[in-house]
């Protein structure tokens, strides 16, 4: 039980006040020894021990009336969501607030959706500690804290509105605990709203862990409160882009896949809008399996502008993915290079990173030819030698938005880039290397969007070189050592891979893993061949955030680092689609959050109906009707006799008396 005024509770004490009392008046009435009572005080000897257990009653029950009284002072809270410890109203309530695209989902069937909910519970909650604590707000759109006037102010939808958006957890409380430390906060509590989609939790990652010891080693303590919504909100649809294609050589055709997913698979058709520009068109589809790839055509004129479009699916539990959008650019003859000391071992590779639609394998050269190759077409470049002289151009490379993955150079060479390097080349002592670990939600390795795992555990290592670095791990051997890591340098993105495609380095020439790893890269890569046209909400980066973005597809406004849709700049044109993660369904259970926490102090609170919408109130009412109660029992208990038992009282004596 949490308490507005805490100090008042100093006043607990005063509840021996009627013990004190109690006292003085046995002091008052010494007794006098007489021989004529002696008879009687033997007669009444018999109900002497009602009448303590009386007086015992009458004592127990001004001491409740006073303890109720001062808890009545002290204005408190109750409700399952504070619990049930007696602690102080903290001195700052940061509310961290998952504004994620699944967080609009419906209530089971109710028309208020999972964030909607949040707020009102939060803002009811918060109000009682207006007064006493200061109110801090972190959404995961904006991922800025701030202060906020009144608790009010968490229904402004400029502030929580809905978001086409994935938030990040870890990130979230990583921003906290900053604030907090900045800020030198007294006793803080994190209450957490969020429908513990797996995606947005990462709790497979390492930050976790650092998160723990982070808020433990605080000087002030921090106590989290999560508000969970992850009941099944009935029947959902989703649609997502899979495939875009409008190759060069025929420009008037556009070849779009979508990928299609419902969380209650039936037989039922229903309409699919598709949109492009200002032409519509519907068709009925059926969605009878968990996901399903529909493919549709679309004729474009030859001197046509640069076509938009957008499908869309009927309203359902949630319409924050009922939508997706594509610019259909022209496809780009995206390829790969690989540069090698001995390119006619690099067989496997070549074919691996053949580009999608070719029938030869990409180009391989020596690192004499670097220099004046055309990399015009290029999107990745598998380096498998020494850094060249002219180190800029590589560098420029990946800034303007390509991928290179540095392979271990032969015979112990040096590779040092971006303060990451190869360590020195050793063979297994045993059978081979295994990888223990990989990330399968981001990344050359991550799971299909079917949900299809890639056989990386069944890849095997016979010889590796150890990748000294400081950029993100994205799979490690079983020993802890990397086997793949990425970092960033403008657009662009490098890898370093541990392991070549070599029988006698390891078993990656299978292609089971080689291939998908490669063409992501070459996807990834493709984006400096021409203008980025499909992102995902949130992620501009940081250059295309300072221009000005005006939606095309509506008249309304709307921030495109919050809300899916078609957006101009000058001549550059993008659809926005919300985070891929945001179409997942899977959701951590309970069990699994306390573990994240560890040590932590955790209140957790599952949210199911709109029922369950009081987090707490305050109960002073509870102890003021308590006091009441007890003053009443108490003036009961020592109400004098009534004459009648005055009188049986008297003929009981005088009987006794007799008898004596």
């Amino acid at each position: 039980m949490t308490f507005l005024q805490p100090y008042i509770l100093w006043g607990l004490p005063l509840i021996l006040i009627p013990v004190i009392i109690h006292l003085i008046n046995r002091m008052r009435h010494r007794p006098q020894p007489w021989a004529a009572m002696m008879f009687l005080i033997a007669a009444t000897r018999a109900s002497t021990n009602r009448a303590r257990l009386k007086q015992w009653l009458v004592l127990a029950f001004r001491m409740l009336a006073v303890a109720a009284l001062i808890s009545f002072l002290a204005r408190p809270l109750g409700g399952g969501w504070l619990g049930w410890a007696v602690n102080a109203a903290p001195d700052v309530i940061m509310i961290v607030l998952d504004r994620s695209a699944s967080m609009e989902t419906k209530l089971p069937g109710q028309t208020i959706t999972r964030r909607e909910q949040a707020l009102k519970m939060i803002a009811e909650a918060a109000d009682k500690f207006s007064e006493t604590s200061h109110l801090v707000l972190l959404d995961s759109a904006t991922k800025q804290a701030q202060q906020l006037a009144s608790a009010s102010a968490l229904q402004e939808d400029s502030l929580t509105g809905p978001t086409d958006t994935a938030a990040d957890l870890p990130a979230l409380l990583q921003i906290a605990h900053k604030w907090l430390v900045d800020n030198s906060a007294g006793t803080t509590e994190i209450w957490i709203a969020s429908d513990l989609q797996q995606s947005n939790w990462q709790p497979e990652d390492d930050r976790w862990e650092q998160l723990g010891a982070q808020f433990e080693d605080m000087l002030q303590p921090v106590r989290f409160r999560l508000l969970a919504f992850n009941a099944d909100g009935g029947l959902n649809r989703t649609v997502s882009l899979a495939e875009l294609n409008r190759p060069v050589k025929s420009p008037q055709q556009v070849q779009l896949d979508l990928s299609l997913a419902a969380t209650k698979p039936s037989d039922q058709k229903f309409p699919l809008r598709l949109k492009v520009g200002d032409a519509e068109s519907r068709s009925e589809v059926v969605i009878d399996a968990a996901s399903l790839l529909h493919q549709q055509q679309l004729e474009v004129p030859a001197k046509a502008p640069l076509p938009w479009g957008a499908a869309t699916l009927p309203a359902d539990s949630n319409e924050r993915d009922n939508d997706v959008y594509f610019v259909a650019e022209k496809t780009g003859m995206a390829g790969a290079l690989i540069v090698s000391d001995e390119p006619g071992k690099m067989v496997f590779a070549r074919l691996a990173a053949m580009s999608p639609g070719e029938k030869k394998p990409a180009e391989a050269i020596t690192p004499g030819d670097f220099g004046q190759f055309d990399l015009s077409n290029v999107a990745l470049i598998v380096w498998q030698t020494s850094l060249p002289a002219d180190i800029a151009r590589l560098e420029s490379f990946i800034r303007d938005g390509g991928a290179v993955v540095f392979l271990p150079p032969g015979a112990d060479k040096e590779l040092a880039f971006q303060g990451s390097s190869f360590g020195e080349s050793f063979a297994a002592e045993e059978s081979s290397f295994t990888i223990s670990k990989w990330n399968e939600q981001d990344g050359p390795l991550a799971a299909t969007e079917e949900g299809l795992t890639l056989p990386v555990k069944r890849l095997q290592t016979l010889r590796r070189r150890d990748i000294d670095t400081s950029d993100t791990v994205l799979a490690t051997y079983d020993d802890g050592k990397p086997f793949l890591t990425r970092g960033n340098i403008g657009r662009g993105t490098y890898y370093y891979l541990a392991t070549l495609p070599l029988s006698d380095w390891s078993n990656l020439n299978r292609g089971e893993v080689l291939v998908p790893m490669f063409q992501r890269m070459l996807k990834i890569g493709a984006r400096r061949i021409g203008k980025e046209t499909l992102i995902a909400c949130g992620e501009l980066s940081a250059a295309d955030r300072t221009l000005l973005w005006t939606p095309v597809d509506t008249d309304e406004y709307r921030n495109i680092l919050l809300h899916a849709g078609i957006y101009r700049a000058g001549d550059r044109l993008v659809a926005v689609n919300r985070p891929s993660g945001e179409d997942e369904v899977g959701a951590i259970d309970p069990e699994e959050v306390a573990t994240l926490f560890g040590e932590l102090p955790l209140q957790f609170s599952e949210q199911r109906t709109v029922e369950e919408s009081a987090l707490q109130g305050e109960v002073w009412r509870l102890f003021l009707l308590g006091m009441l109660a007890f003053l009443i029992i108490e003036s009961w208990l020592v109400l004098p006799p009534s004459s009648d038992e005055l009188r049986l009282k008297g003929t009981r004596l005088a009987t006794a008396g007799g008898a004596e």
